[in-house]
């Protein structure tokens, strides 16, 4: 080998690694030939390892869930500002309804009291009328004699039913007492027994007990209970003191 051949060898040996990566890979049957040139320049390298490529990588990652995290968040903001605006809504809509109601319930409970009140207007001035139209009886009077007694005794045997006419008691009385109503009898089988007939219409004590009329006094002498006992006595005794023409 001549000595200018083995120098260049030498010289390309040194770089030889790095011109390697330029060659091309052909089949052991290939004929390939290449008349490029080898490149001789230095690749730049370096015995420090790579860092912070895995930790740029996971911040990048960590930015991106970030950014959908935001935009979540937003799309909730969002929802939930339309779900609060049908809520106050809705609570807008049952609340003019409940003001509604309320007022319609008022004017209901006003209106039944407007009614009430004219009903008992009502009811008032027709007992007002009822008072005026009812005038209230005076009491019935009877004058202090015969014809007085007689009338109002006729006014109380009529509410007890016990018959009798004006006429009827008159003629007795005129026969029994001349109309005197402190009349006694002191001389008759009753007087001999020890009881008198007494009053108008000559009654024994025994007898005007017995069919004394309620209302009227206990007092024998007294004209109107004297003749209303007696007339009871002689409807009882006789059917009416119209039918007494004697002593009875």
């Amino acid at each position: 080998m001549p000595k200018n051949t083995h120098k260049i060898a030498i010289a390309g040996a040194a770089t030889l690694g790095a011109a390697a990566l330029a060659f091309s890979v052909v089949p052991a049957d290939a004929h390939t030939t290449t008349t490029d040139a080898v490149s001789t320049s230095r690749v730049a390298y370096s015995t420090e390892p790579v860092r912070d490529v895995k930790g740029s990588v996971t911040d990048q990652l960590a930015g991106s869930n970030t950014k959908i995290e935001a935009i979540e968040a937003k799309k909730k903001a969002a929802a939930d500002a339309v779900a609060q605006k049908k809520a106050d809504a809705e609570a807008a809509r049952k609340a003019v309804a409940a003001k509604k109601q309320a007022a319609a319930e008022a004017a209901r409970k006003a209106a039944a009291q407007k009614a009430a009140a004219a009903h008992r207007a009502k009811q008032a001035a027709s007992r007002s009328v009822h008072r005026a139209a009812v005038k209230p009886v005076a009491a019935k009077s009877y004058a202090n004699n015969l014809d007085g007694w007689i009338r109002e005794s006729l006014d109380i045997m009529k509410k007890h039913g016990i018959p009798g006419s004006y006429d009827g008691i008159k003629r007795n009385i005129m026969r029994e007492s001349s109309g005197n109503p402190n009349a006694i009898n002191d001389w008759d089988i009753n007087a001999v027994n020890g009881i008198p007939s007494k009053g108008l219409l000559q009654v024994i004590p025994p007898t005007f007990k017995a069919y004394h009329v309620a209302g009227t006094s206990w007092n024998i002498y007294d004209p109107v209970a004297n003749i209303t006992a007696a007339c009871n006595y002689a409807a009882d005794k006789y059917g009416s003191m119209d039918n007494v023409n004697s002593a009875y």
